[in-house]
């Protein structure tokens, strides 16, 4: 069934609070190891921002790293943010075909909760290729083995085990009690559009997580935020969201500017978005080295001009020649 067409205007939602939630780079040094202190600094950073920092996800190559890295990112965190709340990935790897694996998002969960984080339900090729109505009792398992969720639909831009779910799976998705809300990441407006609209009508407390870089004004029409392109300045997205609090119109200017960083950080290839996010966060002095995973794309040295340019435009580098 064809839902009806969306009306964004009569969707605007000023002055409101806004929950922004960001996805924290993870740093690494010129030898291919963890940057330990870069990366507790910027969850620091991201927390004093008063963003809510989320790890272990794919700003954080959570579909990268290993096992034990994935630990020790959650220790760290734990242990800078204390009692301050945080979000994480619950990833489970496996392989086109494979089975839905509850028992490994079982752990993945636990070593989350443990810590006092909320889990983020990474799709996984097991959990996608579910038929719809088994897909449902997945999220209903998954949600029996924590307080509650964080849902999540991944563009295949992104990811290759990702999948979109359909309008009809969505609604039933918001009737998965421990779901607390879910992240969509399809860079589509219109399909973002019609999950805000179907929230406010059966589960108003049911948070809408934008994952758009390339629309970041999508917290202007009822959704709030998980981004990626945040990590790149969670000072200056609080700013923004302030800005839309009260009402104050520099609100648009500055989210036009880091959405203008959005679009050179987030063109194709899409996963190169890391290396941009190095390169700027080095630009600004917050970390050391701007490598990232070794298995993740790049970008060319040409961007790093563009990204001083951006740079200063946003007043980060206002005090360098």
């Amino acid at each position: 069934m064809t839902p009806p067409p969306v009306d964004p205007i009569a969707m605007l939602r000023p002055r409101r609070e806004i929950t922004g939630m960001s996805a924290v780079l993870l740093p690494f040094t010129e030898s291919g190891q963890i940057d330990g202190t870069a990366f507790a600094e910027h969850v620091d950073r991201t927390a004093a921002a008063h963003l809510i920092p989320a790890v272990n996800m794919d700003t954080g190559f959570g579909n990268l790293i290993d096992e034990e890295t994935r630990l020790g990112v959650l220790d760290t965190t734990r242990s800078v943010l204390d009692r301050h709340p945080f979000v994480a990935g619950a990833f489970v790897r496996d392989r086109p075909g494979d089975p839905f694996n509850l028992d490994a998002y079982r752990r993945a969960i636990a070593e989350i909760v443990r810590r006092g984080g909320v889990p983020v339900i990474v799709q996984s090729h097991g959990l996608t290729g579910l038929p719809d109505d088994e897909l449902i009792a997945a999220y209903e398992a998954i949600g029996r083995n924590c307080d509650g969720f964080i849902g999540f639909e991944l563009g295949t831009m992104f990811a290759p085990f990702g999948k979109v779910y359909s309008l009809d799976v969505y609604r039933q998705l918001l009737g998965v009690k421990k779901c607390m809300g879910a992240k969509h990441s399809s860079l589509s407006r219109e399909a973002e559009w019609q999950r805000i609209r179907m929230r406010d009508d059966l589960r108003p407390d049911f948070k809408v997580l934008t994952g758009n870089d390339l629309a970041i004004d999508m917290v202007m029409y009822g959704s709030d935020y998980l981004l990626g392109l945040s990590t790149f300045a969670p000072d200056l997205f609080a700013r923004r969201d302030k800005y839309w609090y009260h009402g104050d119109p520099r609100f648009y200017e500055l989210n036009d500017a880091l959405q203008y960083l959005g679009f050179l950080a987030f063109r194709d290839p899409v996963p190169a978005y890391k290396h941009s996010a190095a390169m700027f966060l080095k630009l600004r002095g917050w970390i050391g080295c701007d490598a990232t995973h070794p298995r993740s794309p790049t970008r060319p040295e040409s961007d790093r001009e563009i990204l001083k340019g951006i740079a200063r435009q946003l007043g980060c580098l206002e005090d360098q020649p």
